[in-house]
């Protein structure tokens, strides 16, 4: 996936309609891109402490406050088992909230970066990429051209 970008959506109807393009936020997750839906995005925050919650999954990274909001953060470098960088990096990490309709709660993903938000045509996502009920939350991937991956660089 270094090459290319997983696209994380909670909606699967927004990009099959051929000819549609497809907003998307993308950011990194250990050495690889991904993105998700820019309307499924409520806000991206800096990072901030995080409080830990006993006894909680192992992907309930714990919870924030945001403006007053307490918010569950997801860390999603361990449902997709990626590993972990040094602490060092999370001075540098990154919270996208996620609009409260996706998740019916407060909600926000632990990312090491965001790195840009981009159109993409519907097309460009390749459906065939997702085979797993482990990973059915992965629209597909966004294949980009040489130009646009030496542009990312």
């Amino acid at each position: 996936m270094s090459l290319d970008t997983a696209v994380l959506t909670q909606s699967r109807n927004d990009a099959e309609s051929k000819g549609n393009e497809v907003q998307v936020v993308e950011f990194i997750l250990g050495e690889d891109k991904f993105a998700i839906n820019l309307f499924d995005v409520r806000e991206i925050v800096e990072s901030i402490r995080i409080t830990p919650l006993p006894h909680a999954a192992s992907h309930i990274k714990g919870i924030i406050d945001l403006r007053g909001e307490i918010t569950t953060v997801i860390d999603l470098k361990a449902v997709l088992k990626i590993p972990q960088r040094t602490s060092e990096g999370l001075v540098d990490s990154r919270f996208i909230v996620l609009d409260d309709s996706v998740t019916n709660t407060k909600t926000g993903i632990l990312v090491d970066d965001v790195t840009s938000v981009l159109t993409v045509p519907a097309s460009d996502i390749d459906q065939t990429a997702h085979t797993s009920d482990e990973t059915s939350f992965i629209l597909g991937i966004i294949k980009k051209s040489s130009a646009d991956r030496d542009d990312t660089r």
